[in-house]
């Protein structure tokens, strides 16, 4: 299976009150953190911003493409970036661009969950088939509650049914969840890779970066 990632970045931030994708972290910014993790695993890596965002400097190889309307959440970036790899890959991990816990580990046991046909373990009910389970499109940890749909694992063949929500201003993830074959992640069967699930820890706020920076022993700027 050819896999891709996506990180859209086009967020307003307004918690944060600074863009995220430039926050000092070490060496690098955000962004150019979370794409040098991705790229770790898969390749090729697109990046989502809005219309008109500056974006700090990003590996050659790595596309910068455009939401078509600024603020339209996750589906939006997923539509961007699915459609800018259309025939390069058949699935793509998306990604948040303020996760600066993000491991490979952890990319590489979401995308499992599609490469191995949902790995022997249910999708959602309301996606069984009349011989069962189908093959997962989507593979996204819940937590807390929650899914994760900016941690999650998508089949290039979700991009038709993503752009029929948008159309109908249907922009939470969860009607895409509900519309094709998902396979939903426990805690429990990321423990081995990440017990705490820092990969899904993200920053919304000045007191999250100062954690984060402490935890990650580099220098505030």
């Amino acid at each position: 299976m050819r896999v891709g990632g996506i990180v859209p970045c086009g967020g307003r931030s307004s918690r944060m009150g600074r863009p995220k994708a430039w926050l000092p972290v070490g060496s690098e910014v955000m962004l150019q953190r979370v794409v040098r993790v991705l790229r770790e695993v898969v390749d090729p890596v697109v990046v989502v911003a809005a219309p008109g965002q500056d974006v700090p400097p990003l590996p050659a190889d790595v596309a910068v493409v455009r939401d078509e309307v600024e603020g339209r959440g996750p589906l939006a970036g997923l539509a961007a970036g699915l459609a800018a790899l259309e025939g390069r890959v058949d699935a793509a991990y998306l990604s948040a661009c303020d996760v600066p816990f993000l491991s490979p580990a952890f990319v590489r046991r979401i995308l499992s969950f599609l490469a191995s046909g949902g790995r022997q373990a249910p999708v959602l009910p309301t996606q069984q088939g009349a011989d069962g389970p189908r093959s997962p499109s989507i593979a996204v940890p819940r937590a807390g509650g929650y899914h994760h749909p900016l941690a999650a694992a998508y089949r290039l063949g979700v991009l038709p049914r993503v752009r029929d929500l948008l159309a109908a201003d249907r922009l939470r993830p969860v009607f895409l969840f509900d519309a094709v074959p998902t396979r939903v992640v426990e805690p429990h069967e990321l423990a081995d890779i990440d017990p705490d699930l820092r990969s899904l820890r993200n920053l919304n706020t000045p007191e999250d970066y100062a954690a984060a920076l402490q935890e990650l022993d580099a220098r505030m700027p």
